[in-house]
């Protein structure tokens, strides 16, 4: 009962009785007597109260009840005591709880209204703190957005991409510190998913969350500081390429070499067609066997025996189709860079 609060709480109270007594004499109705509404202000007042204090009704409702029982104790001993008509005692009690009802009613309202106007604002303060995140915006700015969304910055922040429709099968799951990330600082997409970004589940919880996660066609990033998870979500939507919204969940630390590989298709395109100029004028079915016979060399560093095995096909063959490959690349078979380029434009089936 001290400080703001405190001041709220006897003016409401002075204010229910102040309206009480208005609709005694005026034999009004609790639900449209216009005299009462200085006490129903009071009470929504003292909803949003509760509400910005964190609490819940609960307590406030509570006192309505215990205001009530006691004032229709006192209330009902001094009527009786003046033999005033049961009838008329009866619509006397009507009124007290009907009035109690109402001023309850509207307290609750107004700690809906809070909570909804207050959440509201902290969404749209945590929507703004990921654009910055995404942006690369500076600390100070950050920490800044992230007090006035009420939300406290983890070590980490970990990006996963979930099918669209699903983020609420893992919702539970996850710390309440959770951050969307809006629509439209993530386009465009290869399919439809929404990102999160996740606090604290690297290093040895990593696994565990990994794990924990069963929704098909799932992508996991990186961790990163919370600050520089932006590197997290490239990451995570460069890998949505990798699979479609039906396979296991993906962990992208486990698929690096393609992502490196993926990085540039425009430039892995011509890589490949440049390594591959040779076999340009051979028929299609014999440029396959070369191509694959080439990456199965690559792969197995020469040894004939164990390329043989590889594609199931007689050491005599792969003897042939190498002695083929000599004949359209000629020394440049031996060049350190060359092996190095085919390596990389092959490292990726068609």
């Amino acid at each position: 009962f001290s400080g703001r609060m405190g001041r709220t709480i006897e003016t409401a109270v002075e204010q229910a009785l102040a309206g009480f007594l208005r609709l005694t004499a005026e034999g009004a109705d609790p639900d449209s007597s216009p005299g009462i509404k200085p006490a129903l202000d009071g009470a929504y007042a003292l909803g949003q109260g509760e509400a910005r204090q964190g609490r819940s009704t609960d307590v406030l409702l509570a006192a309505y009840r215990v205001g009530a029982r006691t004032a229709w104790r006192e209330l009902s001993a001094v009527a009786v005591s003046h033999a005033v008509p049961g009838e008329t005692l009866g619509v006397f009690a009507e009124l007290v709880f009907a009035y109690i009802d109402r001023l309850s009613a509207v307290s609750v309202a107004g700690h809906a209204d809070e909570l909804a106007k207050t959440g509201l604002a902290r969404q749209r303060q945590r929507e703004n703190l990921v654009r910055q995140l995404l942006a690369g915006a500076s600390i100070e700015d950050l920490e800044t957005t992230a007090e006035r969304a009420v939300w406290t910055p983890p070590l980490t922040l970990t990006a996963i991409a979930v099918n669209r429709g699903h983020e609420g099968s893992i919702a539970a799951t996850l710390d309440p510190r959770t951050l969307e990330a809006p629509e439209d600082t993530v386009e465009p997409l290869p399919r439809p998913v929404t990102v999160l970004l996740v606090p604290d589940v690297g290093g040895r919880a990593r696994s565990a969350f990994i794990d924990s996660i069963g929704t098909s066609g799932t992508v996991i990033g990186p961790a990163r500081p919370w600050q520089s998870v932006g590197a997290s979500v490239r990451r995570v939507l460069r890998a949505l390429e990798l699979g479609d919204q039906s396979d296991p969940p993906l962990d992208t630390d486990d698929r690096l070499a393609d992502l490196v590989v993926r990085a540039d298709h425009e430039a892995l395109t011509d890589l490949r067609e440049r390594v591959l100029a040779p076999m340009q004028y051979l028929r299609p079915r014999t440029q396959e066997k070369l191509i694959e016979t080439l990456r199965t060399w690559l792969l197995h560093q020469g040894r004939r025996d164990t390329i043989a095995d590889a594609l199931f096909v007689h050491p005599q063959t792969v003897r042939y189709r190498l002695g083929q490959l000599q004949e359209l690349y000629g020394d440049t078979l031996r060049k350190p860079n060359t092996i190095v380029e085919m390596t990389i434009a092959l490292a990726i089936a068609d």
